[in-house]
């Protein structure tokens, strides 16, 4: 279903507050969404990427995943999937707060007694894995277009690693209920190569 489009916002000011509207919305709305469905339903869901996406994740690839919270789109048996198709997979880490975000190996998907708690509580590697530059990235959203715009938490983290690696192939993964027809845009704001939901798969973009 996709949602309400937000109105234009021509500077980055009307953007900024936008965006912080639109998340309260969509947080709500992806939170709905979510304990709204059958836990039998649920438990089947994000098994496996889908087959045409694979054509995205060349042999080989590193690919980063994340540990979802309690709304967002579980991503832990794609990380099983990888990690038996003989794909390095990591996830990100956080030195403190401030650090800039980056990816760390994660040894054995999908085993929680192999990580720790970053600055946040999310359970991310410990500070002596491997330093791994991910060639595909599945990552979290609060809202997508189906043209491949995301909207994030807000802190930016993925925007600023995917400036500086332009090669890597951002793929997002969300529930259905998250598509809107457009979102405000901010200069820094990086497009998803496509993005995978329990019903469909859009693009590749």
């Amino acid at each position: 279903m996709v949602g309400p489009s937000p109105p234009p916002f021509p500077d980055e000011d009307n953007a900024v507050a936008a965006k912080r509207a639109l998340r309260k919305d969509l947080r709500a709305r992806r939170r709905a969404h979510v304990e709204a469905l059958d836990p039998r339903t649920r438990a089947l869901l994000f098994r496996r990427p889908p087959a045409p996406l694979m054509a995205l994740i060349p042999a080989g690839a590193t690919v980063a995943l994340y540990n979802a919270s309690q709304w967002e789109a579980p991503a832990a048996s794609y990380a099983t999937f990888f990690h038996e198709a003989g794909h390095a997979v990591a996830l990100p880490w956080f030195a403190d707060r401030g650090a800039p975000m980056q990816f760390r190996q994660w040894l054995v998907p999908p085993l929680d007694d192999v990580l720790e708690p970053d600055p946040w509580g999310v359970k991310q590697p410990a500070a002596d894995a491997p330093l791994l530059t991910p060639d595909v990235l599945f990552v979290p959203l609060v809202g997508f277009t189906a043209q491949g715009q995301r909207l994030g938490q807000g802190g930016g983290h993925y925007d600023r690693w995917l400036e500086g690696h332009p090669d890597a192939v951002p793929i997002g993964m969300a529930w259905d209920a998250q598509c809107v027809d457009s979102l405000p845009r901010e200069v820094h704001d990086r497009p998803l190569r496509a993005v995978v939901t329990p019903t469909r798969l859009y693009g590749p973009f």
